[in-house]
C-alpha cells in the first residue's frame, strides 16, 4: 500500500491511497473461509459448501468491506503521522470510478488544510472593559423596593399615585388573558397613567399597550405574551381591576435587616446599602465579563486575517449532515458558520501556544469549589473532604456534567487570558449606562 499527497495550494491537497491485492487478500480469504465453515446452503452439508460458490455469493461484499476498512484505517494513520491539520473530513474524489472487479485500487481524497497565521492580540482599537458600579440612585431604588416588599398592604378604594393594582388584562384576538399585579409607577405612558388614576376595584378600563412601558420585556411580563409578540406590542386591552393596595414601607430596623441577611449580619442602613452595592456589583461583573469575552472574540476575528479553503468547506457541508444539502443551502450554512470556525482556529492556536488546555486535576478542583459554594448556600460551611470527594466522583462519572463543567472552565481560562493579554481600556459606568452603551 502506498499513500501520497499532492498539494494544490496552501489550503487544499489531494491524498491518493493505492491499495494492492496483497494488502487485503489474506484477510478476505480468512473471512470467506469462516463463511464457508458456517454457511447453511440447501443441498450441502455445513462446512462443505464449495469455495467457488461462497466467493460468488459473498466475495464482492467482503472485498468491498475489507478494502474500505483498510482504507479508512490507513488514511487516519497517515493524517496523524503527518500531523496534518485538516478542516472537516477528507472528501472522496473518485469513488464512482472505482472498478471493484479489479485487484488493485486507487482512492483519491480532497483535503481542506488549516491555514497558518499569527493571532493579533494588539489591534489599533482597544476593546472596552466595562466596570459597572451601583450608583446612589440604584441603591435608593433597591432600598425602597425592599421596604415595599416587606411593608404592610393597605387596601384602597381607588387607584392613587403609588398604588399596586391587581387585575386581569384581556384581548382575545391577541391571545392575552393574564392576571397580574401592576405598580402604577411602572407605567410609563401618560395616557395610561391618567386612565388608571381614580379607577375603582370592580371596574374594567380600556388601555392601549403601545408605549405603556419603557421596554418590551415589561410587555412580556404584564400581558403574558411571548418575547416575540412583546416587541412593539400595539393593541387595546381590557383591564378588569380586582384589588387596589398601597404599601406602608417597612421600618429600617434590625428586624428587617435580619429578615434579609440573617441575624446580625447587617446592623445599620449604611451596612445595608453597602451589602446591596456589593451584591449588585458582583452580578454586574458577570455581565461585564460576558460582554468583554464577546467583544474580544469579535476583535480577534476581525483583526486576525487568514484565508480558508472555502470551496472545499462548502462541498464538505453539503454531505456532512444526515441529509445532503443543495449548493445554495451549503453556501448559506457556510456563511452562518464561518465566523465560528475562524474563532475556533484562533482559540485552538492560543490554547496550544499558551498552555490553556484544561487538565483533569483543574477540572476536579473546579468541581469541588462549585460544590463547596452550593453547600454553603444551604448552611454547610465546612463539609468534610470525604463528603466532597464522594460528590465530586459522582459528578465526574457523568459525561454530560463533565462536558458542561469543562466548557465553563475553558471559558473562564480564556477570559482570564484575555484580561491579561488583550488590548483593553477600562470604562466605569452605571448599569443603565452599560445597557444603553453596550447593547444599543
Amino acid at each position: 500500500m502506498n499513500i501520497s499527497r499532492t498539494d494544490i495550494d496552501d489550503l487544499n491537497a489531494v491524498v491518493t491511497v493505492a491499495i494492492e491485492k496483497k494488502d487485503y487478500a489474506d484477510k478476505v480469504e480468512t473471512i470467506l473461509n469462516n463463511y464457508r465453515k458456517n454457511a447453511n446452503i440447501p443441498g450441502f452439508r455445513k462446512g462443505h459448501v464449495p469455495m467457488g460458490m461462497v466467493k460468488r455469493q459473498y466475495g464482492k461484499a467482503v472485498l468491498v468491506d475489507e478494502v474500505n476498512k483498510l482504507l479508512q484505517d490507513s488514511l487516519h494513520k497517515y493524517l496523524t503521522e503527518e500531523k496534518l491539520e485538516v478542516l472537516g473530513n477528507p472528501l472522496p474524489k473518485n469513488e464512482t470510478d472505482i472498478n471493484w472487479d479489479g485487484d488493485d485500487f486507487n482512492f483519491e481524497f480532497e483535503l481542506g488544510l488549516a491555514p497558518k497565521f499569527d493571532v493579533n492580540m494588539a489591534p489599533k482599537k482597544a476593546v472596552t472593559q466595562y466596570k459597572i458600579v451601583a450608583d446612589d440612585e440604584m441603591i435608593d431604588n433597591q432600598v425602597t423596593s425592599i421596604r415595599k416588599q416587606y411593608g404592610k398592604l393597605i387596601s384602597q378604594a381607588e387607584v392613587v399615585a403609588d398604588a399596586e393594582i391587581t387585575g386581569t388584562f384581556k384581548n382575545e384576538e391577541a391571545g392575552i388573558d393574564n392576571k397580574t399585579t401592576l405598580s402604577l409607577d411602572r407605567v410609563d405612558g401618560k395616557r395610561q397613567q391618567k386612565a388608571l388614576l381614580g379607577a375603582k376595584a370592580g371596574e374594567t378600563i380600556t388601555l392601549k399597550t403601545k408605549s405603556m412601558f419603557k421596554d418590551d420585556f415589561q410587555n412580556q411580563q404584564v400581558f403574558g405574551v411571548s418575547s416575540d409578540d412583546a416587541k412593539g406590542l400595539d393593541v387595546e386591552v381590557e383591564f378588569a381591576i380586582d384589588e387596589i393596595n398601597t404599601r406602608e414601607l417597612a421600618e429600617m430596623n434590625q428586624e428587617l435587616f435580619d429578615k434579609l441577611f440573617g441575624k446580625d449580619v447587617v446592623k445599620s442602613e449604611e451596612e445595608l446599602r453597602g451589602k446591596i452595592k456589593e451584591d449588585a456589583e458582583r452580578q454586574f461583573a458577570q455581565q461585564a465579563d460576558q460582554k468583554l469575552l464577546n467583544d474580544v472574540v469579535d476583535s480577534l476575528i476581525d483583526n486576525t486575517k487568514f484565508d480558508l479553503p472555502d470551496g472545499f468547506l462548502k462541498r464538505w457541508l453539503r454531505v456532512a449532515g444526515e441529509q445532503e444539502l443543495s449548493e445554495d443551502e451549503a453556501n448559506a450554512e457556510y456563511e452562518r458558520t464561518e465566523k465560528g470556525l475562524r474563532y475556533q482556529l484562533i482559540e485552538g492556536k492560543l490554547r496550544a501556544e499558551h498552555n490553556l488546555q484544561v487538565t483533569f486535576d483543574e477540572l476536579k478542583d473546579y468541581a469541588q469549589n462549585m460544590i463547596k459554594a452550593q453547600m454553603a448556600q444551604f448552611g454547610q460551611m465546612d463539609p468534610s473532604q470525604e463528603e466532597l470527594d464522594g460528590i465530586t466522583a459522582r459528578i465526574m462519572s457523568n459525561q454530560e456534567e463533565v462536558q458542561r463543567l469543562q466548557e465553563q472552565l475553558n471559558g473562564q481560562k480564556m477570559l482570564d487570558f484575555f484580561k491579561e493579554n488583550a488590548k483593553l481600556k477600562t470604562k466605569e459606568v452605571t448599569y443603565d449606562a452599560f445597557v444603553k452603551e453596550a447593547y444599543s
